[in-house]
C-alpha cells in the first residue's frame, strides 16, 4: 500500500491510534458477550422448568394441647405465711421463658384463680439443631400471586416465586409482570448446605439491564465491580424467601410472635444487616384458600439507608411456611402487595415397593 506523501506522518499516527482503540473495544465487548453467553463459572445457567403435578392446599392445624396445671402445695401450718419460702427454679417446672412480669405470691390461704384455657394457635415447629438435613428441603415448588398498588397510580399485574433443585443446587427464579410495561426477573443459583442456602450468583434483569452480584465464599463482588467480604449465611433478593421458610419449617428457627429474624441481605448496590420483627399472627383472607394464618414479620429501620425499598412478608405454617403474602413498600405512600393465590409442587419421590416372596408351600 501507497501512502500520498501529502499526508503528514504525525496524521497516520493518529489514525493507527484511533483504530487500535477501535479494534480493543470491539473485542472487550465480544469478551463481555461470551462471558454472558457461556459462563465464566458463576454465570447464570437457567435449570430446565420442573413438573408441577399437584396444587397445594392448606393443612389442617391443630391447637397444642394445654399445659398440665401446676399442683398447688398447701402451706404448712406449723409455719406462718411469712415463712414460706418462693420455690426454687428447679421446682417451677421446665418450659419456655416468657417476657411476661412476675405475678405476686398470693397469700398462703388465697384460693389460687383457675388457668385461663389456652387460645387456639398454630403448632409450632419442633426444636432442631443448628442445622438440618438437605432431605428437609421442599420439592419443587412454585408460587403464584396477584400484585396490586399504588406508584403515581393503581395499578395491577402477577407475580411468581420459582423454587428448585438438582442434587445439590438450587434456583429461585421471582419473576413480576406489571400489565404490559413493566416485567422483571430476579434469579438466585447457588448449593444448598446443612446450615442453608449458599448464593453463588444473583442476578436482576429490568427493562432490558441485567445487574449481577457473585459470591465465592470469601467476598461479594457486586455490579460496579467492588468487592466486600462474605458474611456468613449471606443471602440475596430472591434466596432469602425460600431460606427463611425452610429455617421456620425445619424447626432452625421457631417462629414466635414477639422474636426477631436476621439475615444478611445483598443486593446489587449494597449489603445490610436486616432484622424482621414477629409483630403478630394475622388471618390472611385469600379468596382460594379461604382463611389461613400467617405469622407477620417487619423489618426495622436502618441506618442511613441508600434507597426506601422495605418488604413485609407472611409466611403461613398450614402452608409449609411458604412466603404467601409480599408487600414492598417503595416510600412516599408508594406499594407492591403480593398475595398468593395458586401454589403447586413437583409429586413427591416414589419410594419402591418390596417384591411380595410368595409363603412356601
Amino acid at each position: 500500500m501507497k501512502f500520498s506523501a501529502d499526508i503528514h506522518p504525525s496524521k497516520l499516527w493518529v489514525g493507527y491510534a484511533l483504530l487500535l482503540a477501535l479494534v480493543l473495544m470491539v473485542h472487550g465487548l465480544a469478551l463481555v458477550y461470551l462471558q454472558d453467553q457461556f459462563g465464566d463459572g458463576v454465570a447464570i445457567k437457567p435449570m430446565p422448568t420442573p413438573i408441577f403435578m399437584r396444587v397445594l392446599k392448606p393443612a389442617a392445624v391443630v391447637p397444642p394441647p394445654p399445659k398440665p396445671r401446676k399442683r398447688v402445695r398447701a402451706p404448712r401450718t406449723a409455719a406462718p405465711p411469712a415463712a414460706v419460702a418462693a420455690p426454687a427454679p428447679e421446682e417451677a417446672g421446665e418450659g419456655p421463658q416468657v417476657t411476661v412480669a412476675e405475678p405476686s405470691v398470693p397469700a398462703a390461704d388465697a384460693t389460687p384463680p383457675a388457668p385461663a384455657e389456652p387460645e387456639p394457635q398454630v403448632v409450632e415447629p419442633p426444636a432442631a439443631p443448628n442445622e438440618a438435613p438437605q432431605s428437609s428441603w421442599p420439592a419443587d415448588t412454585r408460587l403464584s400471586y396477584t400484585l396490586k398498588g399504588y406508584y403515581r397510580g393503581d395499578f395491577a399485574g402477577d407475580g411468581q416465586v420459582q423454587w428448585q433443585r438438582i442434587d445439590d443446587r438450587y434456583q429461585v427464579q421471582v419473576d413480576l409482570h406489571i400489565a404490559s410495561l413493566f416485567t422483571g426477573t430476579m434469579i438466585s443459583q447457588g448449593v444448598l448446605t446443612e446450615g442453608g442456602l449458599q448464593p453463588q450468583v444473583y442476578e436482576e434483569r429490568f427493562m432490558n439491564r441485567v445487574r449481577r452480584l457473585t459470591f465465592d465464599g470469601q467476598g461479594v463482588t457486586f455490579a460496579d465491580g467492588r468487592v466486600f467480604p462474605q458474611p456468613q449465611g449471606v443471602q440475596d433478593t430472591s434466596s432469602q424467601f425460600v431460606e427463611l421458610s425452610h429455617r421456620f419449617s425445619s424447626g432452625l428457627q421457631p417462629l414466635v410472635v414477639g422474636s426477631q429474624v436476621a439475615l444478611w441481605l445483598a443486593r446489587p448496590r449494597e449489603m445490610r444487616f436486616w432484622t424482621y420483627d414477629v409483630v403478630a399472627l394475622e388471618t390472611l383472607q385469600i379468596p382460594e384458600f379461604g382463611a389461613v394464618p400467617a405469622y407477620h414479620l417487619q423489618p426495622r429501620q436502618i441506618a442511613n439507608p441508600t434507597g426506601v425499598i422495605t418488604a413485609e412478608l407472611w409466611f403461613a405454617p398450614s402452608l409449609q411456611f411458604l412466603p404467601v403474602r409480599i408487600r414492598i413498600n417503595l416510600g412516599n405512600g408508594n406499594y407492591m402487595d403480593w398475595l398468593v393465590n395458586r401454589i403447586e409442587q413437583s409429586a413427591p419421590p416414589v419410594v419402591p415397593t418390596p417384591p411380595v416372596v410368595p409363603a412356601p408351600t
